[in-house]
């Protein structure tokens, strides 16, 4: 069985926050954990600081190998830098921002 694990503190959730699984929307400094384990790669965040971790949407997700585990873990810190109620997509290449609103 393999595994690999990363987590980034300090990131600070853009307008909109994050959408997690059990708390709804987050924002904030935010901490984010990426667990990837035989293929598939799961991402939680928690307020930084804080005890309780909350599943962002969308996850798990297939990621085939250790070295896109890692690449996904830093995209999915960018779309939370970026907010706008970012999810993880269903494929594990790059997170999902919902839709802006038309001008």
């Amino acid at each position: 069985m393999s595994w690999a694990s990363w987590t980034t503190s300090g990131v600070f959730a853009g307008t909109g926050g994050v959408r997690t699984e059990e708390a709804g929307i987050l924002s904030g400094d935010l901490t984010v954990h990426t667990t990837w384990s035989d293929g598939q790669a799961s991402v939680a965040v928690q307020y930084s600081g804080s005890s309780d971790w909350f599943t962002l949407a969308g996850s798990p997700v297939p990621c085939p190998s250790e070295e896109e585990s890692r690449a996904f873990h830093q995209s999915v810190v960018e779309a939370v830098r970026a907010g706008a109620g970012a999810t993880v997509p269903p494929d594990g290449t790059a997170p999902a921002a919902p839709p802006a609103p038309a001008s």
